[in-house]
């Protein structure tokens, strides 16, 4: 196994970063985002100063001659999932950071978030060619070392070739259900999973899609001349050319058809762009989901 030291003071860098931000809405908002008020009864406790009055069972109360209130399912841990789609255009940066770094970011914030909030963290890493799963851990260090062995993992082959294949079938008996599945991806269009439905039904599925700003809009450069990494020949290709620019724009119109179709509810999806300040967006997109939830 890699040493896993760089990605661990990465991890310690952004930690640094959302301890600063605890007086912001990210701390206490990232639990309400995912849970809501659509809540399940659990079992009955003591209330103690601060609970929800709204929770206090009366009957209990009346009967036992002290306050009782109902706690609910959502008050336990959760169970965070990156899932983590490493395809080969996640290698692709016109600026400081590619989409793939982006992403990996994006994963270290939620990890940290996770570690934060005494929840449980878990990854599946998918390639083009193998997968690597990591059963949810709780507790800081553990989520620590899980997460950094994710930053660690090797970056793809480019000659190696093909699409990301996720095993949906394995991926639903992997992870339990309730659970909160993160989607890391830059969601190129294509069809819909087979196993969408039973998805969405077993976990709460939340896309996080990078964008390069060379994706939105290309810029007015002129001639570009790029390589092709497998097999080295030049690839010139003219930024100004009407014909180039129609065929961008349908690509991007056929992207955002198929991210509108696969997440309609704009409150279970994120964009972010390689440019971004992560967790400004990240505490953008919780204020987001509050206001839906409540």
């Amino acid at each position: 196994m890699p040493s896993t030291t760089p990605s661990l003071s990465i991890l310690h860098k952004l930690e640094w970063r959302v301890r600063r931000a605890a007086g912001s809405p990210l701390g206490g908002e990232y639990r309400c985002a995912f849970r809501g008020r659509g809540r399940e009864f659990d079992q009955v406790v003591k209330y103690e100063y601060g609970d929800e009055v709204r929770d206090i069972d009366w009957n209990v109360t009346a009967r036992l001659g002290e306050p009782y209130r109902k706690k609910f399912i959502e008050e336990r841990e959760l169970t965070i999932v990156v899932l983590f789609e490493d395809s080969l255009a996640l290698q692709f940066g016109s600026g400081r950071r590619t989409k793939r770094e982006t992403l990996l970011e994006m994963a270290g914030l939620f990890a940290l978030l996770s570690a934060g909030n005494r929840d449980r963290f878990g990854f599946w890493h998918a390639t083009p060619h193998t997968h690597l799963v990591r059963q949810p851990v709780r507790g800081r260090t553990n989520i620590l070392n899980t997460t950094a062995h994710l930053l660690n993992l090797p970056v793809p082959e480019l000659d190696a070739g093909g699409e990301v294949d996720i095993d949906w079938k394995y991926f639903l008996r992997a992870f339990p259900q309730h659970s909160v599945v993160l989607w890391l991806s830059d969601f190129p269009p294509r069809p819909l999973p087979a196993a969408w439905g039973a998805l969405s039904r077993r976990y709460q599925m939340i896309g996080v899609r990078v964008e390069d700003p060379w994706e939105r809009a290309l810029p007015r450069a002129g001639a570009l001349t790029a390589v092709d990494p497998t097999t080295g020949d030049p690839l010139p290709f003219d930024m100004l050319s009407g014909a180039n620019r129609r065929r961008h724009e349908q690509w991007v119109e056929r992207r955002d058809a198929y991210w509108d179709q696969i997440f309609p509810s704009r409150v279970a999806r994120l964009t972010v762009s390689t440019e971004d300040d992560l967790l400004d967006a990240l505490i953008r997109f919780f204020k987001a989901r509050m206001r839906a939830v409540h």
